[in-house]
């Protein structure tokens, strides 16, 4: 674990370790005070709770988004790796 780092979360200070560089972990927290504020602004009849989850649900959402479009380029990298080498083992030959 690295060092103790506070960081800020919709008025509210933590302190707390993480194994990234304080640097990232200041950047995670901002990110997630960012989301959670518009989650707060939208939706102010919800208690703390349930905009804490739906902060954490989009998030996750992004996330999953991202590894399928991760999981989609890697796909085209692989295809298109496959036919240049058909292409160069057809000219070589």
């Amino acid at each position: 674990m690295g060092e103790k780092v506070k960081i800020r979360i919709k008025d509210t200070e933590y302190a707390i370790r993480g194994s990234d560089d304080r640097e990232q972990i200041l950047k995670v927290a901002a990110y997630v005070d960012k989301r959670l504020r518009e989650i707060s602004d939208s939706k102010r009849e919800l208690s703390e709770d349930k905009k804490a989850i739906l902060t954490a649900l989009d998030i996750a959402g992004d996330y999953f988004q991202l590894i399928k479009e991760k999981e989609v380029l890697l796909a085209e990298i692989n295809n298109r790796s496959k036919r240049l080498i058909q292409s160069l083992g057809l000219a070589l030959n």
